[in-house]
């Protein structure tokens, strides 16, 4: 039997080379319409891949959730979304979700975690 795979669409509201309060977004990030994460609004996502079309500041990706980055001090968690045929280990997740996890008390969990 094959892992299972539950894909995604985001809509992109903060894409690469983004500046929120300060901070720069080096990949894109956004949230799933109609799913409420636990701080009442819709479920935020990174998004990541090495793909040069994905490189660019984006409006929607659809893609598969790998990982869930819980957040030990804040009330939601943070879900990772890549493409179909790439995956990423907690390292790289860790590494490229750092400018933003860095302030928080944070632990990546691979989506086919048992």
């Amino acid at each position: 039997m094959g892992k299972l795979t539950i894909n995604f669409t985001a809509t992109i509201d903060r894409p690469i080379g983004t500046v929120h309060h300060g901070t720069t977004y080096p990949i894109n990030y956004g949230y799933i319409p109609d799913i409420i994460a636990g701080d009442g609004e819709e479920q935020d996502v990174y998004i990541l891949s090495n793909l040069p079309e994905n490189q660019v500041p984006l409006s929607k990706f659809t893609g598969k959730l790998i990982a869930i980055i819980r957040r030990k001090d804040d009330n939601e968690d943070k879900w990772v979304l890549t493409t179909a045929d790439e995956n990423f280990t907690k390292e790289e997740i860790i590494r490229q979700t750092h400018f933003m996890e860095q302030y928080f008390d944070s632990k990546v969990e691979l989506f086919d975690e048992k």
